[in-house]
């Protein structure tokens, strides 16, 4: 009796493929780990090929300091917007309103400081446009409207709002905002360090702290916040208040840096933005996401737009190429998600069959 036991205790092992014996020992990889590690480092990996690559075809101009700087610039002015619309990603939302904001919190800095104000009051009443929109957002939103139409339309308020404040004139000549604009710290562009003090914030705040928490279980399944009695509309509200504070910290960035603001919004702020938060991966049904890869994503943006530049290739190719990445990033991200739903189904069986097997023994 023992030895029949032995036998058919060891049977399953003599019975298995040694071809699947050895694909476990080496670890070879599934397609599912190749698309989760083509999201989640993929887009450095392509951003490192990408200046080896650059710094070949561009050369010399490409592969220097000065050239680095103005990337970082460019990339920080993208990755605060990104910020924004990475925040309301995460809470399930997707802000179109950010380039209105951003163009009356140029304005209002500007019309607060030519009237005589101090520095950082200027700033200030800029920041607060932030909030203040970003509240009537949430309000609408919460009543049961879709938040795409609300922003859109939030969007053209906001346009007409900016050139009623300024006259349907630039405010020029906002030279007092160099520490945030056109000064250098080290030689690096002041707007690098707004950019980085805000994303170190930003994930400080998503990753440590139970506001943060609670925002990205609202993005990923508001209905099981509620159930677990938490007000879901309270951290809704707060999602789309980051959101518009970032708009209006990138519209004040921008009037710092061409010491100018312009009543008239830029859309291609937005689309930038929109590129960056996809190429980190991040779904746009919320509830998972890293700011330390939307930055990245900026930067790739960016560096395209650079080679492109130094090259003389004319400047409509750079948005062609960013919305082939855009396109690209949401079609890799459909595939990881139908791929693992595939994957969960066909373990079940597995699953449940070993179930019974050992309910069974």
């Amino acid at each position: 009796m023992t030895h029949t036991s032995t036998q058919d205790r060891d049977a399953p092992a003599a019975a298995t493929p040694p071809g699947a014996v050895a694909a476990r020992r080496i670890g070879r990889p599934n397609p599912v780990s190749v698309l989760v590690f083509a999201r989640d480092r993929g887009m450095i990996v392509l951003w490192v090929l990408m200046l080896a690559a650059f710094s070949i075809w561009a050369q010399p101009y490409f592969a220097t300091f000065t050239n680095a700087t103005l990337i970082a610039n460019a990339a920080a002015i993208t990755a605060i917007f990104a910020a924004g619309v990475a925040f309301g990603v995460l809470t399930g939302l997707l802000d179109l309103s950010l380039p209105g904001t951003a163009a009356v919190a140029g304005i209002v800095t500007g019309k607060v400081l030519i009237s005589g104000a101090p520095v950082l009051v200027a700033i200030l009443a800029g920041l607060a446009v932030g909030p203040i929109v970003g509240l009537a957002n949430g309000l609408i939103v919460l009543r049961g409207m879709n938040p795409l139409v609300v922003t859109i339309g939030t969007l053209s308020v906001l346009t007409g709002l900016a050139s009623v404040i300024s006259g349907g004139v630039p405010v020029d000549g906002l030279y007092a905002l160099h520490a945030i604009g056109t000064d250098s710290y080290f030689r690096i562009p002041a707007p690098v360090f707004v950019a980085a003090a805000l994303f170190v914030v930003g994930t400080i705040f998503l990753t440590k702290t139970r506001g943060g928490t609670r925002m990205l279980s609202v993005g990923g399944n508001a209905e099981a916040v509620r159930r677990a009695g938490v007000s879901s509309s309270r951290y809704v509200l707060l999602g789309f208040m980051l959101v518009s504070t970032c708009a209006a910290l990138g519209g004040i960035v921008i009037a710092a840096f061409v010491t100018s603001a312009a009543p008239t919004p830029s859309t291609s702020v937005l689309f930038e933005a929109l590129t960056a938060v996809a190429l980190s991966g991040m779904p746009l049904s919320g509830g998972r996401g890293s700011l330390p890869r939307v930055l990245v994503g900026a930067l790739i943006i960016q560096t395209i737009s650079s080679a492109l530049v130094i090259k003389g290739v004319q400047p409509y190719w750079s948005t062609v190429l960013t919305g082939v990445l855009l396109l690209a990033a949401l079609i890799a991200e459909r595939s990881l998600t139908v791929a693992v739903a595939n994957r969960v189904v066909e373990q079940k069986p597995a699953a449940q069959k070993a179930a019974v097997k050992k309910a069974g023994s």
